[in-house]
């Protein structure tokens, strides 16, 4: 038996996280066993959706973040690691210089990543561990800054698409409806072809809306009772979604805005199902790491 580990370092629009995987082979077997997730809630998105730029405050937690994650590395064992950077650093005009301050404090050398390459890796996760790859797919993962769009038929990746569509801009009022009109039309035309769809849904978001509904891990949520689990958030204040559901603070004003944009997808597609995998961005990187290596 081999056991590596990797680390796959996600730097989104509304936190920073690093996945510690363990990825054991054995007997021409190869699993991959999640071993630690550590979460920041940096929100990236606000700076580079209003103002343009990340702000120097957030610069500087950044650095403190790569710092601990080099020493979290350290201490795991990893073999080695990704760091991607998507949505929030793609905008913000000084990306690039969020990125070489990181490799100059920490040592962290990070990547920043079109929608392109995102959708794809993504589209490459484990999906299909607990879920039938017979049926056709729209997978869709809402992040903070942008969603992702693949259709996967026989489990595999057919058409893929990013759009400027995330919980974060959404939130400051940065999605313009144009843009939503065209994600209306390619989920349209992308979907229309095939006689029954389901949604495979990713993001931290569609993961809590599942566990509030309190469904069982491998069964789907429909669309009326995440149109439920809508109007019962809706009916509650910021804060009382934080005290009474238990949600973090970063969490309570992002998931309505998630849980709409699901519904709407479910709208465009026909679909009446969402499957919740509970994989990511994050799973695609310790996969493609193993496939480099």
């Amino acid at each position: 038996m081999k056991i590596k580990k990797y680390a796959a370092i996600d730097i989104g629009s509304n936190a920073v996280r690093i996945l510690v995987t363990n990825v054991v082979s054995y007997k021409k077997k190869t699993v991959f066993l999640k071993n630690a997730l550590v979460r920041v809630p940096i929100r990236l998105g606000q700076d580079a959706f209003t103002n343009g730029n990340i702000s120097d405050k957030n610069i500087k937690r950044m650095i403190k973040s790569m710092k601990a994650f080099k020493l979290l590395m350290e201490v795991h064992g990893v073999k080695d690691y990704l760091a991607f950077a998507t949505s929030a650093l793609r905008d913000a005009k000084n990306g690039s210089y969020l990125v070489e301050k990181v490799l100059k404090k920490s040592g962290i050398k990070i990547e920043i990543i079109d929608g392109k390459k995102e959708a794809k890796i993504i589209s490459n996760t484990n999906v299909f561990d607990t879920i039938n790859k017979e049926k056709t797919f729209l997978y869709v993962d809402i992040g903070g800054g942008s969603t992702e769009f693949s259709i996967l038929i026989n489990g595999k990746r057919n058409q893929s698409k990013s759009f400027k569509i995330g919980t974060v801009r959404l939130l400051n009022s940065k999605v313009e409806q144009v843009t939503l009109d065209e994600a209306e039309t390619w989920v349209r035309r992308h979907t229309l072809m095939h006689e029954r769809i389901y949604l495979l849904g990713t993001g931290g978001n569609i993961n809590k809306l599942h566990k509030i509904a309190n469904i069982n891990d491998n069964s789907p949520i429909s669309y009326l009772t995440l149109k439920a689990l809508y109007n019962q958030l809706d009916a509650l204040t910021y804060e009382e979604r934080i005290v009474d559901l238990g949600l973090n603070p970063d969490r309570s004003d992002v998931i309505l805005l998630a849980a709409k944009l699901f519904i709407k997808i479910l709208n465009w597609s026909g679909a009446k199902d969402i499957y919740v995998p509970k994989v990511g961005l994050s799973d695609g990187m310790i996969r493609e790491l193993y496939k480099r290596k």
